[in-house]
């Protein structure tokens, strides 16, 4: 009798990067709870799943509210098994120029981006801990680095990174490992949405983006759950509070 699939949460992953995680987790085996703000977002990704011969669950929630998160925490425990995977995905854009954003706007991204990451990976670690074995990815980015418009989120994806080190020391020794993995630009929604935002045509957008890339050429979803599929995978045990850039060549 085969063991029981590990089970992966992704957040965020109705579209774009953490939807193409999910189906990537899935495929290597793990039963996957889809959780996105609404429960009927993230279904027809669990379809998709599913009709690949799959486990899957949709999950609505939001990350930056601690009963919702805990609630669907132990819902997909209840539900798939004890949560053993984490990729904390989900985040929203509010970009602006600092004399122009609002309190708002940084607190929504804030709170999204890196109190989510924080209230997920409290929720979950306490299934790890019991277990002795889990595997914690962050979505930082290379904004992270800074760069222009976006003072909420680059201080947010900065902060992911520490949240990501501070975790790795405390759950190490409980068998949990916590990475981070940082997309240069990638093809998503959010990145169409930023050129409609700032008027780019999106297709001069991503030819400018890849002659500026050493591989010359953009990241699309598939190149980040690649990462995550080494940081979560049975063989990644020795590798913790690390910080992978995946943007098509080195960062400054």
């Amino acid at each position: 009798m085969s063991p029981a699939p590990r089970v992966a949460i992704v957040t965020g992953a109705a579209r774009g990067i953490g939807a193409g995680t999910a189906e990537r987790l899935a495929r290597e085996g793990r039963a996957v709870a889809v959780l996105d703000l609404k429960e009927a977002d993230a279904q027809e990704v669990v379809d998709r799943i599913t009709a690949s011969g799959g486990k899957a669950l949709a999950v609505g929630c939001d990350v930056s509210d601690e009963e919702q998160v805990q609630t669907a925490v132990d819902s997909v425990a209840e539900r798939l098994g004890s949560p053993e995977i984490l990729v904390n995905n989900a985040g929203v854009l509010r970009d602006n120029l600092l004399f122009k954003m609002s309190a708002s706007d940084w607190d929504i991204v804030m709170n999204v981006h890196l109190r989510g990451s924080f209230l997920m990976s409290k929720a979950v670690q306490a299934y790890m801990v019991k277990t002795r074995w889990g595997r914690i990815v962050n979505l930082s980015s290379s904004s992270a680095l800074g760069n222009r418009g976006q003072a909420n989120y680059s201080a947010a994806k900065a902060g992911v990174q520490g949240l990501t080190k501070t975790l790795a020391i405390e759950l190490g020794q409980f068998g949990v490992t916590a990475n981070a993995v940082a997309p240069g630009f990638i093809e998503t929604d959010m990145t169409r949405a930023t050129a409609e935002r700032i008027g780019i045509d999106y297709e001069a957008m991503k030819e400018h983006q890849a002659k500026q890339t050493p591989v010359r050429r953009t990241g699309v979803p598939e190149d980040i759950a690649n990462a995550v599929a080494f940081f979560t995978g049975e063989d990644a045990g020795f590798v913790s509070g690390q910080v992978i850039y995946v943007a098509g060549g080195p960062l400054d």
